[in-house]
């Protein structure tokens, strides 16, 4: 069963089972969402979006077209995506650059990752980190540029 609070917009039937979605979301028509999803208050996916199974997203995040988070990814609360690596109001030349978040990857509170990015499985970013370039699987990354700071134990 897909719980969704009163006080969400949500747009998509692509949500699976098991998924909450709480106040203030909004979640536009062509969003996939997969099973046993925690999305929290304040939170808008996009279109051009794919959350896999077991995604937590924190409060205050934007899923903009071209994200994609697998499996048991966690999105810190504020955490930052980008789509466009040159930005500006009413852009004609907009290039939409896909991200992709691998399986079990985390990042912390208020990390931003620049349009373009892939995160590898397992990785953790730091909060407050600015990522500017691909993270392997099972690495630690930190700070503003995110740096490796070591390998990650895994599961």
């Amino acid at each position: 069963m897909i719980k969704i609070h009163p006080l969400a917009d949500v747009q998509s039937e692509n949500i699976g089972d098991g998924t909450m979605i709480w106040q203030f979301c909004v979640i536009l028509k062509k969003a996939k969402i997969g099973k046993n999803c925690n999305i929290n208050c304040q939170v808008l996916i996009e279109n051009d979006v794919i959350i896999g199974n077991n995604v937590t997203i924190k409060p205050g995040v934007q899923v903009w077209d071209g994200i994609t988070l697998e499996d048991n990814v966690f999105v810190g609360p504020n955490v930052t995506f980008t789509n466009d690596l040159f930005p500006k109001s009413k852009n004609t030349n907009f290039e939409l650059k896909k991200t992709l978040v691998k399986k079990g990857a985390s990042m912390g509170a208020n990390a931003t990752i620049l349009a373009g990015i892939t995160i590898g499985e397992n990785a953790l970013v730091g909060a407050g980190s600015v990522v500017t370039k691909d993270i392997p699987d099972n690495e630690i990354w930190v700070g503003n540029p995110a740096r490796f700071h070591k390998k990650k134990l895994t599961n």
